[in-house]
């Protein structure tokens, strides 16, 4: 059985050996004891436990060197492997470093090595996204403009729009006469995801702006808002802007750069259609809507960690886009 669940999103975090009641006698000076020890005990059990580990055969692989291109080569734990002892250190994920380069996560009963170090393809789509994602929606560049005027027309193809301040904006889910005011939380890539929405898979967006389907709430989310929200979680959950890798979601999805640039914006359009079905599941109103955002993340997250899933188009979720 093996003893950690290399494919659980994680997040460094200090490992507790074991815990003692806060009411048991002497509790304050045996702590105060692990606090001053805890770094040289732990270390001793992770050396430990992860020679344990690759003898048995057990845990997931994380590697601490650099690997050159494909960044994705298979790895065995027990039998034979294509890494050695000064490759990789087997254990939880939890105990991943700064230092380290790769990740193994099992994917279809195999070793799969996820590696830090980019390939120039993958380094290449991961920096031009990361830019897209700094870029302030300004309304005074006619390019931001033009997007906007792009949206109205392939939201609403049959009616003229008025002016980039009108009314007819609080109709798609804006939440007042100028939407170029709600972009202030996700920037200008916030737009682009809508926009591509709207053209790559118009019945869902269609179907979703206009509450279609199911039981709906009297006060219902605001579809544009919304979708703002949805690219700002979406940023939170890859965690792109970080210099170090922290979770395997991220690890993950720079991966699925490599099989599509766009892939950014084709999750976003799956986390659209999961948050529209989680609202519906969970009789939700206006005041859930928080609520339901996080569970469409923890859905997301779920879905990106399949052992079969290795494009967006891979996902569960995406079945429902049209």
């Amino acid at each position: 059985m093996e003893t950690c669940h290399p494919r659980t999103p994680f997040r460094r975090a200090r490992a507790v050996p074991f815990a003692i009641s806060p009411h048991a006698s002497g509790y304050h000076h045996t702590t105060e004891r692990r606090e001053r020890k805890g770094g040289e005990k732990r270390k001793r059990e992770r050396e430990i436990m992860g020679a344990e580990e690759r003898q048995n055969g057990q845990g997931g692989c994380i590697a601490i060197r650099s690997f050159p291109p494909p960044s994705i080569s298979r790895c065995t734990i027990g039998g034979s492997s294509t890494t050695t002892s000064d490759d990789a250190t087997c254990g939880s994920p939890r105990w991943i470093g700064k230092s380290l380069s790769c990740v193994c996560i099992k994917r279809k009963g195999n070793y799969e090595r996820i590696c830090m170090t980019l390939t120039p393809l993958q380094n290449e789509r991961l920096q031009r996204l990361k830019q897209r994602m700094k870029v302030y929606f300004d309304p005074s560049r006619r390019d931001h403009q033009e997007a906007l005027k792009a949206l109205w027309h392939a939201t609403y193809p049959d009616q003229e729009l008025e002016g980039l301040i009108s009314d007819q904006w609080k109709a798609m889910g804006w939440q007042g006469r100028d939407p170029s005011t709600d972009f202030r939380g996700a920037g200008f890539i916030s737009l682009e995801n809508l926009l591509f929405f709207a053209k790559t898979f118009s019945t869902s967006f269609q179907r979703l702006l206009n509450k279609q389907g199911g039981k709906r709430a009297t006060w219902e989310y605001p579809f544009a808002v919304a979708g703002v929200n949805i690219t700002f979680m979406i940023m939170q959950m890859l965690d792109l802007q970080s210099t170090k890798p922290r979770t395997f979601v991220r690890a993950i999805f720079v991966q699925m750069l490599s099989e599509d640039e766009w892939a950014f914006d084709l999750l976003y359009c799956v986390a659209f259609v999961v948050l529209d079905k989680q609202w519906l599941e969970k009789n939700a109103s206006y005041m859930d809507f928080n609520e339901v955002l996080r569970s469409t993340r923890v859905q997301l997250e779920r879905e990106l960690l399949l052992d079969d899933v290795m494009r967006i188009e891979d996902m569960p979720s995406y079945s429902n886009l049209s």
